[in-house]
């Protein structure tokens, strides 16, 4: 009898020792579960147009502090070694990483600038957005940013749109691209295209449908109050 209640104590002892160790292991494992696992990459250049970056870095940056969208993680990418950019309008913004770090995307985002020559003959520039085409879920560009899609051949027999009133521009550069016109944005297979400005906000909750639902896109729309944007324009 004594011997049964030894063993019965040396076992209560035992799993109270080990208890705490599983909870500390499983609460480890759901910590690692949620860490970032997909990336949605934004380019960014000296004289990129500010709205083409910060709305769907406000979308997604929102979208990532919710369990639904926990697992994608927005990182900036300088086109150059350069880190530290001006944007057109005076913002200045560190990159997390350039186009030279060994990164693969789940997401490309292009925006754009008022002058477009030395990007688009960047030759480094536009291998990098020909390799994440290959391997991305999806490919974005804003305004004129859709030129670079263009050179890099990502939007070759897709539909596609510019800034309004680039778009017989953008048909005249790429005649391989089915160019949309007065259209604010446009979805053709994995790759959305739109006219940029305030419009890339609209083209950024396009993409966070695609990405997880419509549900969890009007969610973050009312979050950061899009959605009384929009019916401020439609009232």
């Amino acid at each position: 009898m004594k011997l049964i209640k030894k063993m019965k104590s040396i076992k209560r002892t035992i799993l109270l020792t080990i208890l705490p160790i599983l909870l500390i292991i499983s609460i480890t494992s759901i910590s690692t579960s949620n860490t970032a696992s997909s990336k949605i990459g934004i380019l960014i250049f000296d004289g990129f147009l500010t709205s083409d970056v910060t709305a769907p870095v406000e979308v997604f940056g929102a979208a990532t502090k919710k369990s639904w969208f926990s697992s994608y993680e927005v990182v900036v990418v300088s086109t150059t070694k350069n880190k530290t950019v001006l944007s057109e309008e005076g913002l200045k913004v560190v990159a997390d990483q350039t186009i030279y770090d060994d990164t693969n995307l789940d997401v490309l985002l292009v925006p754009s600038a008022y002058e477009m020559d030395d990007l688009l003959g960047n030759k480094d520039l536009i291998k990098y957005i020909e390799k994440q085409a290959e391997s991305a879920s999806w490919i974005a560009s804003n305004c004129s940013g859709a030129f670079l899609l263009g050179e890099a051949g990502v939007l070759d027999g897709k539909k596609a749109t510019t800034w309004a009133g680039g778009e017989q521009e953008l048909a005249k550069s790429y005649p391989k691209i089915e160019v949309q016109y007065d259209q604010n944005v446009v979805t053709d297979d994995k790759v959305i295209t739109s006219n940029g400005g305030p419009v890339s906000y609209q083209a950024a909750f396009e993409l966070l449908a695609r990405l997880s639902s419509e549900e969890f896109s009007n969610e973050i729309s009312e979050l950061i109050q899009f959605d009384r944007l929009e019916r401020a324009f439609k009232a």
